[in-house]
């Protein structure tokens, strides 16, 4: 064979070879980039799906744990014992200590109504009312006055717990400001949370002696977002910040509530005030003309009825001007 139609078949067959080599080694190429890029694709999918799920947990594990919250607030908040009722009215009396002063004034109103020569049946009556009720409606004047006082410092001190924490300080030392700083009786109030939390407890547990001594709605939402927080994590400052807005707007609306009820309050007091106020000038004027309402059989019944009569109105009107927000 001649040597030069030997090189022309060599060289043939090389080009043959590299034309069927080159596209198959092109294609393996492309192939493994189709396949990285689906493997990337699969790996984002997995990654937006594990995302998912933990955004669906963490949803999940919040949930659980403001309804366990709520479940445990409302709770405390039903059934409150004499001695936390004195605890939550800023009292530092005993719970032996109101029973024995109400038993005292019991006996006080006997005496007087015995003096004032009531019968013994109806004396005991007042005596019983009067040394129950009496007491306990102070009791929830001064619970009433304490909350109001600690719900007017509250939202500035969590402005200034959210300043702290935008500072750069941990949530123990914000507090710690506002123990310092505040009024009374919010820096008791935290001062007892920093006193809790030196003995040992975490701050999820010292923060339950806030609603323990106030249990209000306002102090329920901080307990809220503090103990959340603490098991779920997150935007600390924003949530407090967001609080601090709601609590500025209730308080708003309480004061607006307030502004607006002040007539129909003064109303309520010169109605229930009237008879006692004719009662004491006809007394005063002529002195015999009331005796029969207090000396027969009669008078004590019908005073009876107009002093229930007269309970029942002012219950109606007290709840005529007051508002749950």
């Amino acid at each position: 064979m001649n040597p030069l139609i030997f090189m022309l078949l060599i060289a043939v067959a090389v080009g043959a070879a590299g034309f069927a080599l080159v596209p198959s080694l092109l294609g393996g190429n492309r192939a493994d980039k189709r396949i990285k890029a689906l493997q990337g694709d699969i790996q984002a999918n997995r990654r937006e799906a594990s995302a998912s799920r933990t955004r669906d947990s963490r949803r999940k594990e919040i949930q659980q744990t403001l309804r366990a919250q709520t479940e445990t607030l409302e709770k405390r908040r039903k059934r409150v014992p004499l001695q936390d009722q004195l605890y939550q009215a800023g009292m530092k009396l005993k719970r032996g200590t109101f029973i024995r002063n109400s038993i005292i004034l019991g006996g006080v109103l006997f005496v007087v109504t015995f003096l004032l020569q009531v019968e013994l049946l109806y004396c005991a009556i007042f005596a019983l009312a009067g040394g129950y009720l009496l007491p306990r409606m102070y009791l929830g004047h001064r619970r009433k006055k304490y909350q109001n006082a600690f719900l007017d410092e509250l939202p500035n001190a969590v402005e200034a717990i959210v300043r702290g924490v935008k500072s750069g300080l941990p949530l123990n030392d914000s507090m710690r400001l506002v123990a310092k700083e505040a009024k009374e009786p919010i820096k008791s109030d935290f001062q007892r949370v920093l006193d809790q939390q030196s003995l040992g407890k975490s701050m999820m547990e010292a923060v339950q002696t806030l609603y323990d001594r106030v249990p209000v709605s306002e102090v329920n939402f901080f307990v809220v977002v503090i103990t959340v927080q603490q098991q779920a994590g997150g935007n600390l400052s924003e949530a407090l910040g967001n609080l601090a807005k709601v609590l500025r707007n209730r308080k708003k609306m309480k004061q607006k509530i307030k502004a607006m009820s002040s007539e129909a309050k003064a109303s309520a007091g010169i109605i229930g005030s009237l008879p006692f106020i004719v009662a004491i000038l006809v007394t005063l004027t002529t002195p015999s003309y009331m005796l029969p309402l207090f000396q027969t059989e009669i008078g004590l019944v019908m005073l009876g009825i107009a002093l229930i009569m007269m309970s029942m109105g002012i219950f109606i009107m007290s709840k005529m001007v007051q508002f749950d927000i």
